[in-house]
């Protein structure tokens, strides 16, 4: 699949090739991937957008290490992942990535400082400094009052903006988003959208959103358009109206 706009001023931080992935369900064989290419750049915000079935999750646990592809390769920088083994594995996603959850996934016996913090704590990093960056970035979240709140002392859209902080605040190369606001109402869904895709230009992070909703997919730079695990299409954003886009068809 060719791109429709020029892309060679832009620096590939995801190089996926040919990946295929085949589930054994009993005697029959799902095909859940089927020969996808794909280049994501650093600094954008990428969406792979499809149905329920579409194929979206498992890409997405693809390039995240989350599980093997059958066939092919997933290069990020120059570490093909699908090489290495859990602990490797475990290691590469501590230093280079970070997660948005839908369900937050915070811890509940801790603090926002504490769960922000957290991932600081699995790099070796002392208290003191993470307990500043766990500030900093709840500061940059608009949660500065909320440092000693726990997750039930807070609304969902509050322990959202916990969850991008403590996605952030590694300063990994690469945030993954899994319907990030698929328990949010509409006006919190739009604050939290604005709010990553702020990070991810204020701090140069790429951003790979995996949503069914039409409306979160149009926040992205690029829409890549999932069904029955093949890429159907490629919508680019205009950068100054996300709006309108030119799209690819296969």
């Amino acid at each position: 699949m060719e791109e429709v706009v020029s892309n060679q001023d832009k620096k590939v931080i995801i190089k996926v090739e040919g990946i295929r992935k085949v589930y054994n369900l009993g005697q029959e064989k799902v095909i859940a991937l089927d020969n996808i290419d794909l280049d994501i750049y650093k600094g954008e915000i990428l969406c792979i957008f499809g149905t329920s079935g579409s194929g979206k999750s498992t890409l997405l646990n693809m390039l995240a290490g989350l599980e093997k592809p059958t066939r092919g390769s997933v290069m990020i920088g120059k570490t093909d992942i699908t090489k290495l083994n859990e602990s490797q594995l475990a290691l590469f996603r501590q230093k280079h990535i970070g997660f948005v959850f839908q369900s937050y996934n915070l811890l509940n016996i801790m603090t926002s400082l504490e769960n922000v913090a957290m991932p600081l704590m699995f790099k070796g990093i002392d208290k003191k400094t993470r307990n500043r960056a766990a500030k900093k970035m709840l500061k940059e979240v608009g949660l500065e009052n909320r440092l000693n709140h726990k997750p039930n002392q807070m609304s969902g859209g509050q322990q959202q903006r916990v969850g991008i902080a403590r996605a952030f605040v590694g300063n990994p190369k690469i945030v993954f988003a899994d319907e990030p606001t698929g328990n949010l109402d509409s006006k919190t869904t739009i604050e939290v959208m604005e709010l990553m895709c702020r990070m991810s230009k204020e701090h140069e992070q790429t951003i790979i959103l995996v949503s069914h909703d039409p409306e979160i997919a149009n926040y992205a730079d690029r829409i890549v358009h999932l069904i029955d695990g093949n890429i159907k299409s490629i919508k680019v954003n205009d950068k100054n109206n996300r709006n309108e886009g030119k799209e690819n068809e296969e």
